[in-house]
């Protein structure tokens, strides 16, 4: 992961500030910078979505195909997450830097997923055990500017909320034998319910104090972070320790909490956001490189 290096005395400035609940750029310790999300911004996706969130900068695609369904679960189909962490976005991820980075998000992606409420997957199925919906969720990271996770499951929430897949049916023709026929209309599709999908909250404890949406320079003051995934109701789906310090269970139990308010007013936002740029249609003005 990206770091910065910074001076003792620079450590303490911050984290002092931290214990007043003022932070260096003026927010309070539960405090989110701005985030900027746009959607359907790369045309020959499923779905996409572009989320700013500080010096943070996500682009994710989502890509319908069609595939087998997986043994253990024969009626139901499946989403598969891959990372490309760009050298761009830092030069520590030239080469394979960026590798061991990806794999750790890509994994805490399928453990979200895991939860059997966070997206209907039986209704990727088109036809048990032979055929289902595989959507394949990849997330580039552009610009490094902190607090990682958490921006990465608003843009892969943003996409698949954006994600039409188009309709089927299936024909029975001779023999018991089936066939599959698409819809030919671009607007007779399904839409996912992503009201369960969670957010990633990222509480990074520096001091005596934890934090929400760390900054470069707070995480090199950190020395363990806990994530929480969070759903739109404020239940927690998942929790995962970061970091080489120790948390003791009084502040766990203080930072689940935060994670829980903090997620539902994210969520909130996020959604509000989301169905706005639906209302607009085609008529809304993209921006950014790719608009």
């Amino acid at each position: 992961m990206a770091s910065v290096v910074l001076s003792e005395a620079e450590k303490v400035y911050v984290v002092h500030g931290v214990q007043e609940d003022l932070r260096v750029d003026g927010r309070g310790c539960e405090d989110y910078r701005c985030i900027e999300v746009e959607t359907d911004v790369v045309s020959n996706t499923s779905g996409s979505a572009r989320v700013k969130l500080g010096h943070t900068d996500i682009l994710v695609g989502v890509k319908a195909e069609m595939g087998t369904p997986k043994l253990e679960k024969p009626d139901e189909g499946y989403l598969e997450f891959f990372v490309d962490c760009s050298a761009n976005a830092t030069p520590e991820f030239e080469g394979r830097g960026g590798e061991e980075l990806g794999t750790e998000i890509a994994n805490t992606l399928y453990r979200i997923f895991s939860n059997d409420s966070s997206i209907d997957l039986k209704s990727l199925c088109i036809n048990p055990r032979e055929h289902c919906w595989i959507l394949y969720v990849d997330v580039l990271l552009l610009e490094c500017g902190g607090n990682l996770f958490d921006a990465i499951s608003v843009a892969v929430k943003a996409a698949l909320f954006n994600t039409r897949i188009p309709k089927v049916r299936v024909l029975e023709i001779e023999e018991g034998s089936r066939e599959i026929e698409l819809s030919d209309d671009p607007y007779d599709c399904i839409r996912l319910n992503v009201e369960n999908v969670p957010c990633i909250i990222t509480l990074s404890k520096i001091g005596c104090r934890h934090v929400v949406d760390a900054t470069l320079q707070e995480e090199a003051c950190s020395l363990a972070s806990l994530l929480i995934s969070v759903t739109s109701k404020g239940l927690l789906t998942c929790m995962k320790k970061l970091g080489k310090g120790s948390l003791d269970p009084e502040s766990i139990f203080e930072m689940m909490e935060t994670g829980k308010k903090v997620g539902k007013m994210l969520h909130a936002s996020l959604q509000k956001i989301l169905d706005k740029e639906e209302s607009l249609g085609t008529t809304r003005q993209k921006i950014g490189f790719l608009g």
